[in-house]
């Protein structure tokens, strides 16, 4: 199988577990539950107790492993340090993720923002291979995370933790956000806001519609009121994106999230509001894409930032991955 890797990818509910290839596939993955119990147990506990358990059941053991890449919610330092988390996970501000896979495994580790692996993995062997130098990337998800990379060089402003733009705000005086302030952007654009929004529509759809799957669904089968309060988030959806585009001129604006995957109901009206409404000199040349690897992307860009971090003597097999 040549040499494996270790992807792991933090998350608020979930830890996602796999072990990578040199290729930059996924080869085997397993997720587990980080919140069970409130977060009593503290994640990054169970992410180093889920990564052994998940580790004996591929019958993998860690002497196998080449290192550890982890892709974590939150601001991550360059030192794989938890810097900020805008109060979305508890416990787990100030926690030192790299070090602590370090000690437990005695591996090389690299660890860096969820979104950043994710654009790392979609440029290593997802939708953004190829001769992309410009890359900004959005994931639509519970809250909002984006990323960049410019110039062929991923954007990690002065310590790492840059790419907050979900807390840019859209509406001065607008609802107020976990981080403080108010009219962030994901507050208006996150699927969480989305089902807020199809909620205040009408009492009933409280109960009945709790995620994007069940909204969607409903959109499919001609639900006119949803349609509408779906239109209304999609219009700001395409706020944001307009800005990005303008800001960082980019070849491939890549959308990622479950939601991605909506073609007829979300892609294809988000990037006809988003052609109408970008300046023609950023509209030449630029791809609209769903993002690829999906889960995976982190897990994958997690290793791809691991290879540039080894010594050059194991770079060769993961050369595409810098």
């Amino acid at each position: 199988m040549g040499k494996l890797y270790l992807g792991v990818d933090i998350g608020g509910t979930a830890v996602k577990i796999g072990l990578v290839t040199g290729e930059g596939n996924v080869v085997h993955a397993a997720a587990y539950r980080v919140d069970f119990d409130g977060y009593q147990t503290p994640v990054i506990d169970t992410a180093l107790f889920r990564s052994r358990q998940f580790l004996e059941a591929c019958e993998v053991e860690p002497a196998r492993i080449e290192g550890i890449g982890i892709s974590a919610a939150g601001q991550i330092d360059k030192n794989g340090m938890v810097v900020g988390t805008c109060g979305s996970i508890a416990g787990w501000k100030d926690t030192d993720v790299a070090g602590a896979f370090r000690s437990f495994y005695r591996k090389p580790v690299a660890a860096a923002n969820d979104v950043d692996c994710a654009i790392l993995g979609e440029r290593w062997n997802g939708a953004a291979v190829g001769a992309y130098k410009n890359v900004v990337m959005i994931t639509i998800g519970t809250g909002i995370g984006g990323s960049a990379i410019i110039d062929g060089r991923l954007l990690e402003g002065a310590d790492g933790a840059c790419g907050e733009i979900g807390h840019f705000s859209i509406k001065k005086d607008g609802l107020l956000c976990s981080c403080g302030n108010r009219g962030c952007y994901e507050m208006y654009a996150s699927m969480r806001a989305l089902v807020r929004r199809v909620g205040e529509a009408d009492p009933e759809f409280k109960q009945r519609f709790t995620d994007g799957m069940a909204i969607f669904k409903a959109v499919a089968e001609g639900n006119e009121q949803i349609q509408a309060v779906v239109n209304l988030w999609i219009d700001d959806v395409c706020v944001g994106l307009v800005g990005f585009v303008h800001t960082f001129g980019p070849e491939l604006l890549l959308i990622g999230g479950g939601v991605s995957s909506q073609k007829e109901l979300f892609m294809d009206p988000l990037e006809k509001r988003l052609r109408s409404r970008i300046m023609p000199a950023f509209n030449r040349g630029l791809d609209i894409l769903p993002a690829k690897l999906g889960n995976a992307a982190g897990l994958v860009g997690a290793v791809s930032l691991l290879a540039a971090n080894l010594p050059e003597s194991a770079e060769g097999e993961l050369s595409a991955a810098g």
